[in-house]
């Protein structure tokens, strides 16, 4: 069932758009990886993978994102997600453009065996400079959950929201933000990423991050918020 509607959001954002053909010497961005390794006295393993990557021409923007994160302690598994977003933007003016997007989470350990969404909006560059951006869209969307405890899943219209920062501190350091915003009947979803990232050479960084997640209505025993710190090797391409 997950496979069937995963593919069927792939579709939709095609028919929403069409997306230029994979390139990958036509794609840029980043891929993140941290992890912790405890031995002696507890055992613990701490492992996050993050993936960021888009393409971009004069009037069109595709961007892919995938996120995991796998921990466990004693060698029990405590937390367990998985991630993947895709987002195709039409520019229509210098600094506005519309988008289609897809988000699909697989998190195990939030009481909901998936989240997934498809959404449309618009969206502008309210500031698009080399030391300081700022981007902001909205729209709306249909979104399926369903309950890792009872199986059920439910339908709705969602809201959708995001607002993403950064700012270039000095000539290697840089502080980004990331707001998302998914606001429907059966739940609101919100995550706020904040990440501090030092170069060491043209490729490599270090990430220091902040990441906040909250469900309005998680299902019955789970709590509505997480958090996950993190310190994280960034490779840029």
């Amino acid at each position: 069932m997950k496979k069937n509607l995963l593919g069927s959001m792939i579709l939709g954002i095609n028919a929403l758009g069409a997306i230029p053909a994979f390139s990958a010497e036509s794609w840029g961005g980043e891929g993140q990886l941290g992890f912790v390794l405890a031995r002696g006295n507890s055992d613990a393993d701490t492992v996050n993978a993050k993936l960021e990557m888009a393409k971009e021409t004069a009037s069109w923007k595709n961007a892919f994102g995938f996120a995991a994160l796998r921990a466990s302690s004693e060698g029990d598994r405590n937390a367990e997600r998985y991630a993947a977003s895709w987002q195709t933007d039409y520019r229509f003016s210098p600094r506005s453009y519309w988008y289609g997007g897809a988000r699909y989470e697989d998190d195990r350990f939030s009481g909901f065996d998936y989240q997934a969404s498809l959404v449309t909006g618009l969206g502008h560059r309210f500031v698009d400079e080399e030391d300081f951006k700022l981007f902001g869209q909205a729209g709306l969307g249909f979104r399926r959950l369903e309950s890792a405890l009872t199986g059920l899943a439910e339908d709705n219209v969602i809201f959708s929201g995001e607002l993403r920062y950064e700012q270039k501190l000095t000539d290697t350091t840089s502080l980004k933000n990331k707001l998302i915003v998914e606001a429907g009947e059966a739940n609101t979803f919100l995550s706020n990423e904040l990440a501090l990232q030092v170069k060491i050479n043209a490729r490599l960084s270090l990430a220091a991050g902040l990441g906040v997640r909250h469900n309005t209505d998680p299902p019955s025993g789970r709590d509505k918020t997480d958090t996950l710190t993190t310190l994280n090797l960034v490779y840029g391409f």
